[in-house]
C-alpha cells in the first residue's frame, strides 16, 4: 500500500491543485491531502474541504484533512520546519508517509522529514498555468481554473428589486444581454427568474373558470417556498455561469412581497434573506403600470418602493435606485455592476515566507 501526501492552503484550490491531487491519486493506494490554512485567510477552512472533496468524490481513496498553521514561514529556521511537520504528522495521523507529491520548492525538505520519496508535478506551471496568488489577484482573469463550487463562493451577486410593472425582469435580462455581449469569460453570464412569479401563474392556472389575481389566497409556506426555490435556482446558476450573476428579486425582496399580501413577514422567510453583492431598485415614478394579468398592485407601487428604501437603507448591502428613462436606468446599472467588479474581491493575503534561505536538507 503506497500511501501519498500533499499539503497546502489551497487558497483557493484551482485546476493546479486538482492536477496535482489526481497526479497523487494515480500513482497511489492512498493519498492525504492536508488543507492547512493560516487563520488570516478569507475563505473559510472548511468551504475549502467541501469544495475539494465534492470536486475529487471519484476518487475515494483520497481524503481531506483540515487544520490551522499559524506558524511563521521561514525556509530558513529548523524550529519553522518542526512546527510545521508537527502540525502536518498530526493531520496524517499514524500513517506511514511514502510519497509527497508537490509544485513548490520546499517539497523535497518535507518529503525528507516524513522519510519519504518528493514527487514534483509540474514546478513550472507549464501543464496547468495558474497559481493561488494568480487567482486571488484577479479571480475573473482564471474563472476557467476554477471549480463550480469555487465559482459559487467567488461570483459577484446583483439582484434587482422593485414594485410590481418597474422593470425589474427587463432590466434583469438587459444587463445579462450587456454583460455576454462583451465575450469572453462574461459570454456566460446567467440570470435568475423570479420563482414567485411562476407559483402566481401555477396558482391562477387553479382558479375556477371567471377568477382572478384578486381572488388569489396566499399564505406563509407560498412564501417560505418561494424563499427556498429562489435561494436553490439562485445557487445553481451562480456554480456556471460569468463573475457575475444577476437575479430578477431574490429571498430578501421575498419578505416584502409577504408584507404586501399578509401584512409582515414570517420568521422563516426573513431568516432565509441573504446578502448579496449589490441591490438595484429600479424606481416606480415615470414608469407606467401594465397589466399582464398577473399584478393587482399599482396602488401599492409607491409605498412598496418606499418599503425597498427603508429596508436597503439598512440592510449593509451596497445599493442603486434606478430612475430616468430606460436608457439612463441601464446606463446607471450597467456603471454599478462595473464599479462592482473594479472593486475586486480583497482577499486577505496569506502568511509569506520571512526569509529566502535556500532549503537544505537538515542544515538549513
Amino acid at each position: 500500500m503506497v500511501h501519498g501526501l500533499v499539503v497546502g492552503k489551497f487558497y483557493p484550490p484551482h485546476a493546479g491543485h486538482h492536477h496535482l491531487i489526481d497526479t497523487a491519486a494515480r500513482a497511489c493506494d492512498e493519498v492525504t491531502v492536508v488543507v492547512a490554512p493560516s487563520t488570516v485567510e478569507s475563505i473559510p477552512l472548511q468551504d475549502r474541504l467541501e469544495w475539494l472533496r465534492e470536486v475529487h468524490a471519484g476518487s475515494p481513496h483520497v481524503r481531506f484533512v483540515g487544520v490551522y498553521d499559524d506558524t511563521p514561514i521561514d525556509y530558513g529556521s529548523q524550529q519553522a520546519w518542526r512546527a510545521h511537520t508537527a502540525v502536518f504528522r498530526r493531520a496524517v495521523g499514524d500513517r506511514r508517509v511514502d510519497r509527497v507529491f508537490s509544485s513548490e520548492a520546499y517539497g523535497e525538505e518535507l518529503a525528507r522529514r516524513f522519510g519519504a520519496v518528493h514527487v514534483p508535478v509540474d514546478p513550472a506551471r507549464s501543464a496547468v498555468p495558474v497559481s493561488g496568488t494568480a487567482v486571488r489577484a484577479d479571480p475573473a482573469a482564471h474563472w476557467a481554473m476554477l471549480a463550480p463550487p469555487v465559482r459559487a463562493w467567488f461570483v459577484k451577486r446583483v439582484v434587482v428589486v422593485g414594485a410590481e410593472s418597474t422593470g425589474t425582469t427587463t432590466m434583469t435580462r438587459a444587463l445579462a444581454t450587456h454583460l455576454r455581449l462583451r465575450g469572453g469569460v462574461f459570454a456566460a453570464t446567467a440570470w435568475v427568474e423570479e420563482f414567485g412569479r411562476m407559483l402566481t401563474s401555477l396558482k391562477l392556472a387553479e382558479l375556477a373558470p371567471g377568477q382572478a389575481m384578486a381572488d388569489l389566497e396566499w399564505t406563509r409556506e407560498d412564501f417560505v417556498t418561494v424563499t427556498r426555490e429562489q435561494n436553490a435556482a439562485e445557487d445553481a446558476a451562480a456554480r456556471s455561469g460569468s463573475p457575475i450573476l444577476l437575479c430578477d428579486t431574490d429571498s430578501f425582496a421575498t419578505r416584502i412581497w409577504e408584507e404586501r399580501y399578509l401584512g409582515s413577514a414570517s420568521p422563516q422567510v426573513r431568516a432565509a434573506a441573504r446578502k448579496p453583492d449589490l441591490y438595484l431598485l429600479t424606481g416606480d415614478e415615470g414608469v407606467p403600470f401594465e397589466d399582464d394579468g398577473m399584478r393587482d398592485g399599482e396602488h401599492l407601487r409607491a409605498w412598496m418602493t418606499g418599503r425597498f428604501r427603508d429596508e436597503l437603507a439598512v440592510l449593509g448591502v451596497p445599493w442603486v435606485e434606478l430612475t430616468g428613462s430606460y436608457r439612463e436606468r441601464l446606463t446607471r446599472a450597467i456603471r454599478a455592476c462595473d464599479d462592482l467588479l473594479a472593486a475586486g474581491w480583497n482577499l486577505a493575503s496569506p502568511l509569506l515566507p520571512a526569509t529566502a534561505a535556500r532549503i537544505v536538507g537538515g542544515s538549513c
